[in-house]
């Protein structure tokens, strides 16, 4: 279980990513931690892509409806227009924003914001997705959550789509992807391609 880290003095800069497949509890983790921070009388601002509007127009919802009020945006960019003199940053489904929300993460917790950036790590065909790789190497704090596989029942680090589209980016719930093992989803791929 993540920790939150204890700062003496001076208010200093973070980033933490939440990562793994789909079903594996990221949003809900995200959630947890924003509402920690609130809970502690800090400044908060949530941020998800505008693209994303599977469940709510503005909030972030987690596969188990639990919410919290956020603020679309088109590009990384516009981050750093509506976080400035925040203490806590939370970033939802990053792998849907451009290469540049690296570059604005590291500046917002250079400016001495604690960033809590979730998202999927691998694509439906399990290569790294967008943004996140980068993310993953600049972070102080990685969390890789796990789902269960709908096939075999183990830990679950693989999204993998069950219909039919080949575009990269395809919003969708339990009626498109499963969470997979590597062995369940290799050789669901193996099948798919043969």
């Amino acid at each position: 279980m993540f920790t939150e880290p204890r700062i003496h003095g001076h208010q200093k800069g973070w980033i933490e990513v939440i990562c793994g497949s789909m079903f594996s509890g990221k949003t809900e983790e995200l959630i947890r931690r924003l509402r920690r921070a609130q809970f502690a009388n800090q400044k908060t601002e949530i941020f998800k892509p505008l693209l994303d509007t599977r469940y709510d127009e503005t909030a972030i919802v987690s596969h188990n409806a639990n919410s919290i009020p956020s603020t679309p945006v088109e590009h990384a960019s516009n981050i750093l227009l509506y976080a400035s003199q925040v203490e806590v940053i939370g970033i939802d489904e990053a792998q849907f924003f451009d290469e540049e929300l690296v570059s604005v993460v590291q500046q917002l917790a250079a400016r001495g914001s604690r960033v809590i950036v979730a998202g999927l790590d691998m694509d439906y065909l399990g290569k790294p997705f967008g943004p996140i790789p980068q993310l993953l190497a600049v972070a102080e704090y990685v969390t890789k959550v796990h789902a269960i596989c709908m096939q075999c029942g183990d830990l679950a680090s693989h999204s993998y789509r069950t219909s039919a589209s080949d575009s990269k980016v395809l919003l969708g719930e339990k009626d498109s992807y499963e969470p997979r093992c590597r062995h369940c989803f290799s050789a669901g791929m193996k099948t798919r391609h043969s």
